[in-house]
């Protein structure tokens, strides 16, 4: 059927359009601000997301010639936009999004900000990552990791349909993690996929540094179709030439813990930040509830001469799906994939709510550091955790009594009997 231009004709086509575009210019233009309504002396979170899936050039979506889309149809249209890597160059922070369609396919689009809390424009074409010899159903989770070796590496998930799947069975996926590298973050090599003993990669990071002369990877080793009772933790491998990357033994540096934030599953997240103090990760943890699955973010610290061994384990969540973040396609979720830090220490972490939208929250590596290096490890049971609140509670009282300033007073009368202001 032949289109009849019936909007190009009476000006709704270029008003609607026009409608389209200050809608989006207004967007674009937004200035990002702290959310007063968090605090919690750590980090602090922003009013708006970075980026989302109206963000996204008009051009990418819509056909905007009135002779072949008559009706202005968005005719390629982007269902979210999440799950970026991140880097820092010269004054510019770019992040690698993951931007997923209408048709559930994702692919790479690179956006760039000067000040890395607003202002990010996507590049005018989303980045076609070289196919290998099997062809990538879909792809997604960049890591940006800047090695010593002068390369910038890429590693994501590649995901196909597994070969094994049973017949009628359309969901079963294979996952591993595939490989590219750049020099511009324009022209991009693909390298073969990384291969291990384990069936299974996913959340896959690449080392920033050389040790003892091998290039060292943070995987996720698992089994089969990826049932909850199955290998997991983050593991860690080296391997001698990354072109041709082979791992030939994992070890397990961060386990999967029983009754708490990574019971199910866990997982690496951005490249780990090289420290004073040592190598600084975020991951994420899941564990299952009534409602499915919760993913939050939690932070450790690795020796800095032996980044597979655990210093600092801070119990609990570092971040969690908080207000509306809880909200969206794979709710009550939040996942980091790519952390900037500026000159100076100021820390910018990425991440996605619900697999629907980006956020930053802002830090510094000090502050960090006090976190994983003071804050309490999971005792493991509830009696510990009581006590160790029991801990806090009565060095509080007895610093307030001791210091005689009435506000900390005030506070122990709200959260306390009257008689632990009392004298001895």
């Amino acid at each position: 059927m032949e289109h009849q231009p019936v909007l190009g004709t009476n000006g709704r086509f270029h008003q609607q359009l026009a409608l389209l575009v200050e809608q989006h210019e207004a967007l674009l233009a937004r200035r990002n601000s702290v959310d007063e309504d968090w605090y919690n002396g750590l980090y602090d979170r922003y009013r708006h997301p970075v980026l989302t899936q109206a963000h996204t050039p008009l051009l990418w979506r819509y056909d905007i010639d009135p002779r072949t889309n008559p009706f202005l149809i968005e005719r390629l249209g982007v269902n979210a936009v999440f799950n970026p890597g991140a880097l820092l160059l010269g004054e510019t922070v770019y992040l690698m999004c993951r931007v997923e369609g209408y048709d559930r396919k994702s692919f790479f689009a690179m956006a760039e900000s000067k000040t890395g809390i607003d202002g990010f424009r996507f590049w005018s074409h989303p980045v076609q990552i070289p196919p290998n010899d099997t062809p990538d159903t879909n792809l997604y989770d960049m890591r940006l990791v800047r090695h010593e070796d002068g390369w910038i590496y890429g590693l994501f998930c590649t995901e196909r349909h597994h070969p094994n799947a049973p017949p009628g069975d359309t969901s079963s996926a294979l996952a591993q993690c595939g490989i590219v590298r750049t020099r511009d973050l324009k022209t991009w090599q693909r390298l073969p996929d990384l291969q291990t003993t384990s069936p299974q990669q996913r959340n896959v990071v690449l080392h920033p540094t050389f040790i003892d002369g091998r290039y060292a990877f943070y995987t996720r080793p698992q089994d089969g179709f990826i049932e909850p009772g199955q290998q997991g933790g983050i593991g860690w491998g080296l391997c001698d030439d990354i072109t041709r990357a082979v791992i030939d033994e994992e070890t397990t540096l961060d386990p999967k813990v029983y009754h708490t934030i990574k019971e199910l599953k866990n997982g690496a997240g951005p490249e780990p930040v090289q420290t004073p103090a040592g190598w600084l990760h975020i991951a994420h943890g899941v564990r299952a509830t009534a409602a499915g699955l919760r993913y939050v973010l939690y932070a450790f610290l690795c020796d800095l001469e032996e980044p597979h061994r655990v210093t600092h384990r801070p119990g609990g969540y570092l971040m969690a799906p908080w207000h509306a973040e809880r909200v969206g396609d794979v709710s009550n979720v939040v996942f980091c994939n790519g952390v900037v830090v500026r000159p100076g220490g100021e820390m910018l972490i990425y991440y996605a709510s619900s697999d629907t939208r980006i956020h930053v929250a802002t830090t510094t590596v000090t502050k960090m550091l006090d976190y994983v290096m003071h804050t309490p490890e999971d005792g493991g049971t509830s009696h510990t955790a009581a006590a160790q609140r029991i801990d806090l509670i009565d060095k509080n009282i007895a610093y307030a009594k001791a210091s005689g300033n009435a506000l900390l007073q005030r506070i122990v009368r709200h959260t306390t009997a009257p008689e632990a202001l009392a004298p001895d």
